[in-house]
């Protein structure tokens, strides 16, 4: 009688235990998943999109790429509108960071429709040059602004874009690009105009000539 009480006693405690080790599920807003929403990447969201992600990966690999330029050139820009000597190459500066911030955020919401997984900042090399630019100053980080971020940089985005607008398959993201391309070809407009840019002072030269 005394072992039956006693194995009773025990087979009570594993299910209270059991029920313990078991987390409900309306703790929190998320259902329970607000651990697993703080480290982006993690395996919740995956699951969640993964049925229905239909983007090709053509798509995917773009939306990363211009989300790392994009977060590159706001960061760049933002040291710019704070640091830059020049007027000018300040209310630049200033505009990148409107104009881009705007495209950054409304590619976020693109990419959590489509289940894509944005990197959470710049790769190491663009972090290094946002690092390698802020130890720059007067005239000399205004021309290296100028030169990496106005021109460089929106070079390589137009293309970017460009040949995004012909390969991309998803319609909500080709209408991005397309709405897109014409700010980041304005951008490099207005950079090229700027002496700092080493742009324009040949073009003037050539029109005296």
């Amino acid at each position: 009688m005394k072992k039956a009480l006693i194995l009773s006693a025990f087979a009570l405690a594993l299910g209270a235990q059991a029920q313990t080790a078991t987390p409900g599920t309306g703790t929190s807003a998320t259902g329970g998943q607000s651990a697993p929403m703080a480290q982006p990447g993690a395996g919740t969201r995956n699951a969640e999109t993964r049925k229905d992600d239909k983007i090709a990966r053509g798509d995917r690999k773009f939306i990363e790429n211009a989300a790392e330029s994009g977060m590159f050139e706001v960061q760049a820009a933002q040291l710019a509108a704070s640091k830059a000597t020049d007027a000018q190459v300040k209310s630049f500066a200033s505009m990148l960071v409107d104009h881009h911030t705007a495209a950054n955020n409304e590619l976020m919401q693109i990419a959590n429709a489509k289940g894509v997984e944005l990197p959470a900042a710049p790769p190491r090399g663009k972090r290094k040059d946002v690092e390698d630019l802020g130890k720059k100053n007067g005239a000399e980080f205004d021309k290296e602004f100028m030169r990496e971020v106005g021109i460089k940089a929106h070079e390589k985005d137009i293309k970017l874009f460009e040949k995004a607008s012909k390969d991309v398959k998803d319609a909500q993201l080709k209408a991005f690009v397309d709405k897109t391309l014409p700010t980041l070809r304005e951008h490099l407009a207005q950079a090229q105009k700027l002496p700092q840019s080493g742009k324009n002072s040949a073009a003037m030269g050539a029109g005296k000539s």
